[in-house]
């Protein structure tokens, strides 16, 4: 809204203003403002939701014990406050004229709305389940096919529907119509990938401000011609404006982990993970960075991972592999602190992060 009342009307005669025409002061500037926005609001919410949660998130009888004691009675639902955060720095610092903006602005506030519904049925009933998987895999693809056809329909080229592969220079596969699906298996993915994650205080934090700074990264090289064409990466106009949203994303994580931070005040619950999964998913869809993405966020994929093969193992078998899953529950049963799961896979997060961006150089 800054930029696009501020800057295009009165940028020609005022020199000082020219600095807003660049996408990178932009993203800082967004990053400060979800950042301190989440700081100054952040108590005042968590005592909302306290007083209109009378016993806080639910927690499963059949995790670990000690979860039982240390997280009861916190409140959830902290997600809204990093959506309104997003909100407001991609809004005000954003360049309202580009459609990729409003793409990733409209599928994180429905993917948060679909999370926000499972929160409310678990606070309201003060059980764990929410919703049931089916009716939010449904509601999640729902939407993810919505934004995928609107991608196509607006920017319809075959570069659009093609799937680029790391390490191969100009090697891709156009999909056609079922890059809607495909863009709907890694937005649904990435999504429930975070939510299985968010398990532990600040766990799922960690390797989201990671991935999204990798993502940053990548998008503003994307949309520009003389790095895209260096790194024999597909050039994508206009995409390097995603990186004022990514921005106010990592800005409103760390805002949020203040709070999250081990003994945690607030979790961000479905509301928060399910949005900022999806978000970060669709983004590596649109430029066209799926296979660097599921490096980056190795660690989500590993947590997905060992619950599926958790489950098969035990329908086959009735034995489990993991003492529980996801992963980091196995190593909690392990004996390992949650401060030694949430660091250390933190740690992971990083050398995967760094790995990725590596691969963007080998062409």
């Amino acid at each position: 809204m800054f930029f696009n009342l501020i800057y295009k009307t009165f940028g020609a005669g005022c020199s000082y203003l020219n600095i807003f025409k660049y996408v990178t002061f932009r993203s800082i500037c967004a990053f400060l403002l979800s950042f301190f926005f989440v700081l100054l609001v952040g108590n005042k919410f968590i005592f909302f939701l306290k007083a209109h949660q009378k016993h806080g998130q639910p927690i499963r009888e059949d995790g670990p014990q000690s979860h039982l004691e240390t997280k009861k009675d916190t409140p959830t639902m902290g997600g809204i406050l990093i959506i309104l955060a997003v909100f407001l720095g991609s809004i005000c610092l954003g360049d309202l004229s580009n459609a990729y903006l409003w793409l990733c602005l409209c599928l994180f506030l429905s993917f948060g709305l679909i999370g926000a519904y499972d929160d409310y049925r678990k606070v309201s009933k003060n059980d764990y389940h929410g919703i049931s998987g089916k009716k939010k895999f449904a509601l999640q693809s729902l939407v993810a096919i919505g934004c995928c056809c609107i991608y196509m329909k607006i920017f319809s080229s075959s570069e659009t529907t093609s799937v680029f592969f790391p390490i191969f220079k100009n090697f891709y596969v156009n999909l056609g119509y079922f890059f809607v699906i495909w863009g709907m298996f890694i937005t649904v993915g990435s999504s429930n990938a975070v939510n299985l994650t968010d398990g532990l205080d600040g766990l799922a934090m960690g390797p989201v401000i990671i991935s999204s700074i990798c993502l940053a990264i990548i998008s503003y090289l994307v949309g520009n011609t003389v790095f895209a064409d260096y790194l024999h990466m597909q050039y994508i106009s206009g995409m390097s404006e995603i990186c004022v949203f990514i921005s106010a994303l990592i800005g409103a994580s760390l805002g949020f982990l203040w709070f999250n931070a081990p003994p945690a005040k607030v979790f961000m619950g479905d509301t928060g993970s399910v949005a900022i999964g999806g978000v970060l998913g669709f983004i590596s869809v649109i430029t066209k960075h799926e296979f660097i993405f599921a490096i980056l966020g190795g660690v989500f994929v590993v947590e997905t991972v060992s619950v599926i093969i958790q489950v098969l193992y035990y329908k086959l078998t009735h034995k489990r592999i993991f003492l529980m899953a996801p992963i980091h529950h196995h190593f909690e049963k392990k004996g390992w602190s949650e401060a030694t799961v949430v660091f250390r896979f933190w740690i992971i997060s990083i050398v995967l992060g760094i790995l990725g961006l590596a691969l963007m150089k080998v062409r």
